[in-house]
């Protein structure tokens, strides 16, 4: 890693009373000619829907970094992204610019010394294999979610950032949503009294019926269908499997369960992931799981329907489904529901008007999601949602889809990540991958 580049400031800490302090980014004058540049070199990997808007925009926009390069295997999405840069910090600059670089190999984007992050932005099949690779590299890591496939995978991972010493943000922007945030700080500070019950939802696809089996199609000359697939086993290409070409809608991978796991896990990474910070158990994970669902038929296979149940060792329960995106915690003095975006309510008008109090959890000021994490490379410090917790979230979404397709109640061991006296789900916890592109 390059000291001149990736040591930064080291004022940011967490407050004795919980209150998140964000670093002051001082003018390179302060320090003269030497001082490390106030800017990350940041590349983005992966130029689909996701990062076109989004992620690009708000990297542009960030005064804390410089978005170098972009990389996909779609030439014309590739073509898109450099000009999408390009022509922003023209803008900025008032001047031309054509300072970014372009990638058609995510291996090249590894080898440059002089980038020092990466927004990964890809197919869920992708995230574990790139994001290790980048950690191998020195690189930080900001991550879409969901995060993995499987647990086996999600845990590789987690070990290969412990062991390169990077840092990782999940990119989820929904704890820096001001609602969001507020309800888990009314939470965590007791309003509701003690938790028993936590209910989570998240919205049915919103593409349509699913697909039956579709044609083999030629693959299009400006994609690279077999790195596209990397990880996943070979099959015969057809659009609705990848992406639309020379299009950004909603992608149909995402309804195919060789590369996602379906909005089980798209949704539930993001509040799910509220669930577990409400609930303050971010590094662990519930003691039993049972669920039913429905799975769609076709090309489109991820699930359409399901109903889990998961109970923690404090003997929280977690009721989790398909219906309308919100997030309630039920505790013994009362309950507070957030539904997404911004729909606040609780079982009174006191618990939203409560006062925190200076020596009790404050979680507010929060930063933008990118900006959470380039200021954690900065300050070198956790960014707010690294990539255990998004492990930890997006476990209990796979453990929950597990015990739907065995049909059977999981007990799992959340510090040694195991199932309990079931073979069955335990071959499901960790998925085979081809090798041709990556080896764990």
């Amino acid at each position: 890693m390059k000291s001149t580049r990736r040591t930064f400031l080291k004022n940011t800490a967490w407050g004795t009373a919980g209150t998140l302090v964000i670093p002051t980014i001082l003018p390179s004058s302060v320090f003269g000619n030497s001082a490390p540049s106030n800017r990350i070199n940041i590349a983005v990997i992966g130029c689909g829907r996701q990062s076109v808007t989004p992620n690009i925009p708000q990297l542009l926009a960030s005064q804390h970094a410089q978005l170098v390069g972009v990389c996909d295997l779609d030439a014309w999405r590739l073509g898109n992204a450099v000009k999408q840069v390009n022509n922003e910090y023209s803008k900025q600059k008032g001047t031309a610019y054509n300072g970014c670089k372009s990638y058609s190999d995510y291996r090249d984007v590894m080898r440059n010394k002089d980038i020092d992050a990466v927004m990964i932005s890809l197919p869920d099949h992708w995230h574990v294999p790139m994001a290790i690779e980048a950690a191998r590299a020195g690189q930080h890591i900001s991550l879409e979610k969901p995060i993995s496939t499987c647990i086996g995978h999600g845990r590789k991972l987690v070990e290969a950032i412990k062991k390169h010493k990077v840092i990782t943000r999940n990119d989820s922007e929904f704890r820096t949503l001001p609602k969001f945030s507020r309800a888990v700080e009314l939470v965590r500070n007791g309003r509701i009294g003690k938790i028993q019950r936590i209910y989570v939802a998240v919205p049915p696809e919103s593409n349509g019926p699913a697909l039956p089996p579709q044609p083999t199609m030629p693959v299009p000359t400006e994609l690279n269908y077999d790195m596209w697939l990397g990880p996943a086993w070979e099959v015969p290409y057809t659009e609705k499997r990848v992406h639309a070409i020379k299009a950004y809608g909603r992608p149909g991978w995402m309804r195919v369960s060789d590369y996602c796991n379906g909005m089980i896990s798209n949704w539930g990474a993001h509040l799910m992931g509220i669930a577990q910070w409400g609930h303050n158990t971010e590094y662990t994970g519930p003691v039993s799981i049972e669920g039913t669902g429905d799975f769609d038929k076709g090309l489109w296979n991820t699930m359409n329907r399901f109903d889990i149940k998961y109970q923690f060792a404090d003997g929280v329960e977690v009721f989790f489904k398909i219906e309308r995106p919100y997030v309630r915690f039920e505790g013994t003095e009362g309950w507070i529901e957030i539904e997404y975006m911004d729909k606040l309510t609780a079982s009174s008008q006191s618990i939203l008007d409560s006062e925190i109090g200076p020596n009790e959890m404050q979680i507010r000021d929060l930063p933008s999601d990118k900006d959470d994490f380039l200021l954690a490379i900065k300050a070198n410090k956790p960014s707010l949602e690294p990539l255990e917790t998004a492990h930890r979230t997006i476990s209990m979404c796979q453990l929950g889809l597990i015990s739907v397709k065995t049909g059977a109640k999981l007990t799992w061991d959340p510090a040694k990540e195991e199932i309990i006296g079931d073979n069955a789900a335990t071959a499901m916890l960790d998925i085979p991958i081809r090798e041709k592109y990556f080896k764990f």
